[in-house]
């Protein structure tokens, strides 16, 4: 029995929902342990939908678990919205399946108005942030000026903690031509729903100590994708944290060694949503064709998502940089219906062959994709249940693209619905 790790393998959008749904179903504990309310999962079980964008997707089903890291920066405000519109949908949430870190930085609204103003600002490249505060909430988690959720417990101390953020945003404010944020108007509303807060409040690295020693099934969940990582990933053009598989342990609290198998997300071909460099992104009809296949729009923003062919160049990357032991193949069958398809194998810079992707942002806007072809199947995957059973044209391209990236094809889902998934290995029983 092992605990499993779950992220995308490229710029996120890779399908993860589906996936994490159908693992969380075997799982006893589901931890979300980076990211904020900038990146969500869409589920579809027993016809009912379900958009989260905070809460793990463990939430949804009974008898399971649900943790907040303290990797994660959170608003609670976004927060509790979240959690009275899945009530709604007729799921029970408390305080014995729902629980969040005592240490998670807090997203306050001075933190979404600075990002915005950010982004707006003509003199800054564009880095196509969600304007959500992400950013910000952890800039001042790293500065050691966050409020916390523990912060919430004591209004003194809280008093103290918001002086020393304003003193730091006020300044920031007076630089832009805005007026100074009311510290009053702050600690009343933080105060007003703390009670709503701290109800979920717990030692989340305690209970995941108590978690193996019962010998749980633990499924840690990512958001967005690797090649968001603010290290590993195409810089700036990134988010603000760690999307790698290790930064669970980190994000939640225990050691390194409790993670046993680490499962990328990797779509069939790839997308990406906001600014920065995309080697095959297309720009034509087949780009066109590819999106609205696969009806390429943000669970969060709705934003439109820039569409090209499988780069196995930068998966090939992520699988090394995070430790990924088996991908999960993911929209197959939005490519069931085109003549050619192609898969980036090398880049081509200043005239050279390359086999990665440079860490300088201007060297990542330069290189061009050099392809290897693939002849269509031209027939449905959709709800094909054995790899035998795909046409043999799409088994040549999965067979491909395991040997190019160097990690075994686990898993291959052919439409949206759960049920529509080959399971080659079961990343708990593997």
């Amino acid at each position: 029995m092992k605990n499993v790790v779950v992220v995308g393998s490229q710029w996120g959008d890779e399908g993860k929902g589906k996936i994490v749904d159908w693992l969380s179903s075997e799982a006893d504990v589901v931890i979300r342990f980076q990211g904020g309310h900038n990146a969500g999962h869409t589920l579809v079980i027993d016809g009912k939908t379900y958009k989260l964008r905070l809460l793990p997707s463990g939430i949804v089903r009974k008898n399971k678990i649900s943790i907040i890291g303290n990797g994660v920066v959170v608003n609670p405000w976004a927060l509790i919205e979240e959690i009275e519109e899945i009530k709604n949908k007729g799921v029970d949430i408390n305080e014995d399946n729902l629980f969040l870190s005592e240490a998670a930085t807090l997203i306050l609204p001075i933190h979404s108005e600075l990002d915005a103003l950010r982004e707006d600002n003509t003199q800054n490249a564009k880095i196509g942030t969600t304007r959500r505060g992400i950013g910000p909430a952890y800039e001042d988690k790293v500065g050691r000026r966050s409020i916390r959720v523990i912060d919430l417990l004591c209004e003194k101390n809280l008093e103290l903690k918001l002086t020393t953020l304003l003193e730091h945003h006020n300044f920031l404010r007076k630089g832009m031509g805005k007026e100074e944020y009311s510290k009053q108007k702050l600690k009343d509303d933080l105060l007003k729903i703390a009670p709503e807060i701290l109800k979920y409040s717990k030692p989340i690295w305690k209970k995941i100590e108590e978690f193996k020693k019962l010998n749980k099934k633990i499924l840690f969940e990512g958001a967005q994708g690797i090649l968001l990582d603010v290290d590993h990933g195409t810089y700036p053009f990134v988010t603000s944290s760690n999307t790698v598989a290790s930064s669970a342990a980190t994000g939640s609290g225990c050691g390194i060694n409790t993670i046993n198998y680490i499962l990328g997300i990797t779509k069939a071909y790839t997308t990406r949503v906001g600014e920065g460099p995309f080697p095959t992104e297309l720009k034509n009809e087949i780009g066109e064709k590819l999106g609205e296949r696969g009806k390429e729009f943000g669970t969060v923003t709705s934003r439109k998502r820039r569409c090209g062919w499988f780069d196995g160049v930068l998966v090939k990357q992520t699988i090394k940089t995070s430790g990924i032991n088996g991908i999960a193949l993911t929209k197959l069958d939005v490519l069931d219906d085109f003549d050619e398809i192609k898969v980036c194998t090398a880049y081509e810079l200043n005239g050279e062959k390359i086999d990665y992707l440079p860490a300088s942002s201007e060297q990542q806007f330069k290189v061009k994709p050099i392809y290897k072809s693939f002849e269509g199947w031209k027939s449905s995957t959709c709800g094909i249940e054995k790899f035998s059973k795909l046409p043999i044209k799409a088994q040549i391209y999965i067979n491909f693209i395991e040997k190019f990236v160097d990690a075994k094809v686990s898993t291959i889902s052919t439409s949206p619905e759960r049920k529509d998934t080959i399971l080659i290995e079961d990343p708990f029983n593997t």
